[in-house]
This record gives C-alpha cells, structure tokens and sequence, in this order.
C-alpha cells in the first residue's frame, strides 16, 4: 500500500498551550501511521492571530514564545509564525492553504536543484527550516492535513459560522484528523451533512482513549485565582507566565 505523506496543522488561540495540545498530535500520528494509509511526518501549530477577538486572548507575541517553550521537547511539531504576522484575523482555509503552498514550492524548488537549496534562505519560514525532513529524501507530494478536535467538526454544522466554500475546501482539498472522545458518535454527524459525507473518505477519526479535560480556559482560572498548575504546563511555560504576569488579572 503506498501512504500518503501528511503534515498534521492546528489552528487555534493557544492561550496558553497545554499539555493535551500537544498529545493531540501524538494521539494523531501513532493512529494514522498505524492504519497504514499515511506517513505522519512533522506537526505545525499555528496560533491565531491578535483580531480574533476571543476573550482573555494574550499578545501572539506570548502565546507564540509559550508555544516554542513547550515543543522545546519536541523533534518533530513546530511553531508557525505566518497567520499571527498578518494584518489581521484569517480563516482557516487560508491558513492551511497557505503552509501547503510552501511545502509544494519548497518540494518543487528541491527537484529543480537537485535537492541542494539551502534551508537557510530568507523567503523560507523559520518552519520549515526546523524540518528540514519536510522537504528532502526527494519527497514528490505532502498533504498538509488538519487536526482539530471533535468540536471543530460538529461547528460545521452551526448556521452561518462556516462559508460552504470553506468547508469544501478544507475537507475535500486537505482533510481532516479528527480527535474524538469515547462515547461520542461523529459518524453520525458526518451522516448528517452532505458536505462531510461526500468527502468523508478524507477525514480520519481519531479516538482519544485516555481522556483528559485539561483545558487552556481551565488553566486560565486556575491561574486568575491564583491556584497551582503544576504538571498541567511544564516549568518553563509556567516560569513564563508568572515572570510575564500573564493570566492573574483577568476579569
């Protein structure tokens, strides 16, 4: 069976990353390499930018330097800097479309040179030079896929809050890695919607067996109220925010 090379891509506020955000990609890559169908090759986090507008949202500049403290550990996910650099908020299509462009540029450039460009040119993103395994070995294709949780999914369902256009895009032209909890029924959702149906052999449904409800707003009021969140966050992400002041004044 020829795999398909995968980049997993989250999106989302991380504020502040957490230790579940990361085992989501974990999770990921173990089931997907296990069924056989692809070849799980490095991990993006992409942390949304400053105009989303959510709640008790920190600086991207915080939330981009907790994240590179807590991939300090890891050789295979990476910070991605773009979407937070742009003048304002993107949707998500646009995120993704615009990390798999620079994949397809960095592969194509490597075939016309014979794999000899430098990864230290400056028109290639501080991503990709950290994965370097991204585009040598003479890679021809890597889909760059998104993961997200079951929430992410059922959200294509709300009225309104997604463009038909940019569900037909993600979920047909990239896919999605889906992490589900026990005792939930995405089948069912994909059943009811007959976007989700007609691309559904692009979506991979990830169980999370070992459940954890650690969650970034969880974190963010243990912190405001000034309780530990020791072992939730490593060390340095908590040296972090206490050296920053980040969290303890919310309202």
């Amino acid at each position: 069976m020829t795999q398909s090379k995968i980049v997993l891509l989250s999106c989302g506020s991380y504020n502040p990353p957490t230790n579940m955000h990361l085992r989501m990609f974990e999770i990921a890559r173990d089931q997907l390499n296990r069924q056989g169908r692809f070849h799980v090759i490095g991990g993006i986090i992409s942390p949304v930018h400053d105009n989303y507008g959510k709640k008790e949202l920190i600086s991207s500049t915080h939330r981009c330097a907790l994240v590179r403290l807590a991939l300090q550990d890891s050789d295979w996910i990476h910070l991605s800097d773009w979407e937070c650099n742009q003048e304002g908020w993107l949707p998500t299509r646009q995120v993704l479309q615009y990390h798999q462009n620079k994949l397809n540029s960095c592969l194509n450039s490597n075939e016309m040179t014979g794999n000899k460009r430098s990864l230290s040119d400056s028109d290639v993103p501080q991503w990709i030079q950290q994965a370097q395994k991204f585009c040598q070995n003479n890679m021809s294709s890597i889909k760059v896929k998104l993961l997200c949780g079951g929430d992410l999914l059922e959200s294509f369902g709300t009225p309104g809050l997604w463009k038909d256009c940019d569900i037909e895009n993600i979920v047909g032209d990239h896919g999605l890695a889906v992490i589900t909890r026990a005792g939930t029924d995405p089948l069912k959702f994909i059943y009811e919607s007959d976007v989700l149906t007609k691309y559904q052999n692009n979506i991979s449904l990830i169980t999370e067996w070992i459940s954890n409800e650690v969650s970034s707003t969880k974190i963010r009021r243990a912190l405001r109220r000034g309780e530990s969140v020791k072992y939730l966050l490593s060390n340095q992400l908590i040296d972090y925010i206490k050296n920053n002041g980040l969290y303890s004044a919310l309202d």
